[in-house]
């Protein structure tokens, strides 16, 4: 298979990365080795990183970072950000729909079981509609890159999208390590992220806020596996990282427990699952949400970002139907297309599956961080098999796709640059107005010849670069 190489067009350098390819080509070895080093001593002291749980030992680890930026020409990411800016307004269209009067199931455009039964649609909040109408405040979608004209989103993530901390430290780490390459590319700034972020929050804050909005980040504690990120993001937009145990209602109101006494709330940016905001109302046993938090928030005491049941969007069922959601809603065409999909409640896309694991990714409807999916064309035929009897036993619970040809981007390796695969989550700010700062993360596959990119699969980050005209 032939993989797009964005540095290249033909044997010729791209125009975007003339400047960086001189920059390589003049690095010593054994600079580029120091380098490297010193980046990672900024992570481990900065304290940037991940936890994978589940394989003994100690899950926080440091998440590898390569110095070979991604770069994106102006006229790329304007195409990239009107696509995902039409995918923000649809999703946001469809939760405003299917917690009201479903419109787009009464028309057959979408089966009712797939928005009704799915887990993530939450019963308690039918009818409620948030300020603004704005369900999903924070969107990351994931896109990957085919060839030179051609993006595909992967994945929508509606609820808690992670990452956005390592898009500002890796661009933080390559300023202080290289400013003059920053000298001398002119390269769109990120760093206005937090700031965006927070008056994204406070633009949805509810009807009964009356003067300037109290935001918070409701976090489920340090041992998550993204404290550090709820942590940072707290620290640059300025305002309180909270557990649900900071957190009580008292009439119509949230409040916060301060040394000077109780302090109302009125946006909680939350970074703990719908199951566990309140044990009134969802899961009794849960220690990490706030009881009675949810009567509060469905009578616009507070606004939850993003709201509870915002989930059933970014279902990888539902995904098959975004870009019908596009047309629906919007009454346009996707500027973004989907990733071929086959559904595998459908006969016919289900025998096609069986008789094809090998050629096809197939991953669970709710599978994350690259767990529960299955790489045909990089597996055992043992594995095949034993991924052959669980769709049997539960074909409704998967979806197929096929082996996309994921563009590479030069990649640092003991040898000195080489291919190696990428996708790029851009974040997508929804309020009084739909944001994105010009970049987001890249994620890269270190192994050579892998197609997974998750931190948990052994991927790694690139600070991503946009061209200023």
């Amino acid at each position: 298979m032939n993989y797009y190489n964005e540095m290249y067009e033909g044997s010729r350098v791209r125009d975007p990365y003339a400047r960086l390819s001189q920059w390589v080509e003049g690095m010593p070895a054994d600079f580029r080795q120091m380098k490297q080093a010193e980046a990672e001593a900024l992570f481990r002291r900065i304290g940037i990183t991940f936890a994978v749980y589940g394989e003994g030992g100690d899950p926080d680890r440091l998440i590898p970072f390569d110095m070979m930026p991604r770069v994106f020409e102006q006229s790329e990411w304007r195409r990239l950000e009107r696509g995902i800016k039409q995918r923000a307004r649809a999703l946001n269209a469809f939760l405003r729909d299917v917690y009201g009067r479903a419109e787009i199931v009464r028309a057959g455009r979408i089966p009712a079981r797939l928005v009704y039964q799915n887990n993530a649609y939450e019963k308690a909040v039918v009818g409620v509609v948030p300020p603004r109408g704005v369900y999903s405040h924070i969107i990351g979608i994931d896109l990957v890159r085919t060839s030179k004209d051609e993006f595909f989103v992967l994945e929508d993530n509606c609820r808690t999208p992670s990452g956005v901390s390592y898009m500002l430290e890796n661009r933080e780490i390559m300023m202080r390590m290289f400013p003059g390459l920053f000298r001398g590319n002119r390269i769109e700034p990120v760093d206005q992220y937090p700031e965006l972020l927070r008056r994204t929050l406070e633009s949805v804050a509810p009807a009964k806020c009356h003067d300037r909005p109290t935001c918070v980040i409701l976090t489920p504690g340090h041992f998550n596996s993204a404290y550090y990120e709820h942590s940072f993001l707290a620290n640059l937009m300025g305002v309180e990282l909270v557990e649900g145990a900071d957190l009580f209602v008292d009439g119509e109101f949230v409040y916060m427990r301060t040394t000077q006494g109780p302090r109302r709330v009125d946006v909680i940016y939350r970074r703990i699952d719908d199951p566990f905001l309140d044990p009134l109302c969802f899961r009794p046993d849960s220690m990490l949400g706030v009881p009675g938090l949810m009567d509060v928030y469905r009578s616009g005491g507070v606004s939850i970002c993003s709201a509870p049941g915002a989930g059933v969007a970014d279902d990888k069922a539902i995904y098959t139907f975004v870009p019908e959601m596009v047309r629906f809603y919007l009454g346009e065409e996707p500027m973004l297309q989907n990733v071929q999909t086959w559904t595998l409640w459908k006969q016919d896309d289900y025998r096609y599956v069986i008789e094809n694991l090998a050629d096809l990714v197939v991953k669970e409807v709710h599978g994350s961080g690259g767990y529960g999916m299955l790489v045909g064309p990089r597996s055992t035929k043992e594995e095949i098999e034993a991924f052959r009897a669980k769709i049997e036993a539960n074909p409704g619970n998967y979806i197929a796709q096929p082996t996309l040809a994921l563009s590479t981007c030069p990649t640092f390796v003991e040898e000195g640059l080489a291919p190696r695969h990428v996708d790029l989550r851009p974040y997508c700010l929804c309020g009084d107005r739909i944001e994105l700062v010009p970049g987001g993360l890249t994620r890269v596959a270190l192994r050579e010849g892998s197609l997974v990119v998750n931190s948990s699969q052994g991927g790694g980050v690139k600070d991503t670069w946009v061209l200023s005209e």
